[in-house]
């Protein structure tokens, strides 16, 4: 009788589509926009630490930087907003861990994480790598949104908030309203906003 042995490593993630991602070499052919906003509208920012009956998922972030992102830069081509929707893409595959956690493990995971969002971007046409003002422009809506999801969701103050996830922009008046409302939303009811928003920009382009 042969000696029991370990299972073969696996180093890819089976999506619901079917497809299965090299998470070491992933390949843009092996990526779907409709697995992408399955997992993210189930991946939940803060650690799942917000309040609310459903967790703030990272699929209604990424809405919301492209907003931010689309007010503050009303001229940007169709792929640069793409950009925004998807620069948090990878965590479909790899969750979304804190930035603090992000510090304490190091740049290999950056790395890894990056290597992920650039099969993203060369999947959907989006130039790899991003000039430095888009990238920036990103990361400025991104502070603003987390601004405002840690101060309505969160459980931040005010003030510590600005510690953290200061910015300096202005917003327009509605889009100010609606992040100063903002609530946690159903996964599945997400995830169509995602992909409604998805289809708007391809079909754009």
């Amino acid at each position: 009788m042969a000696p029991p042995h370990d299972p073969p490593s696996r180093a890819w993630q089976r999506m619901l589509s079917g497809r299965r991602l090299d998470l070491l070499d992933p390949s843009p052919e092996d990526i779907a926009i409709e697995d992408i906003a399955h997992g993210l509208a189930r991946v939940a920012r803060w650690n799942g630490q917000t309040i609310g009956v459903h967790a703030f998922s990272v699929a209604q972030h990424v809405l919301i930087v492209e907003d931010i992102a689309h007010a503050l830069n009303p001229d940007w081509p169709v792929a640069w907003r793409l950009a925004a929707l998807l620069h948090d893409a990878a965590e479909y595959v790899v969750g979304d861990l804190i930035s603090p956690f992000k510090t304490a493990i190091g740049l290999d995971y950056k790395a890894f994480e990056m290597r992920l969002l650039d099969a993203i971007y060369n999947r959907f046409d989006v130039p790899v790598p991003l000039p430095a003002e888009v990238a920036a422009a990103i990361k400025r809506a991104d502070r603003i949104a987390a601004f405002f999801e840690a101060t309505r969701l969160a459980g931040f103050s005010r003030d510590e908030a600005h510690i953290y996830f200061d910015y300096d922009e202005e917003l327009p008046d509605a889009l100010r309203s609606t992040l100063s409302t903002l609530t946690a939303e159903p996964a599945d009811a997400t995830q169509k906003t995602f992909l409604t928003r998805f289809a708007a920009l391809t079909t754009a382009s």
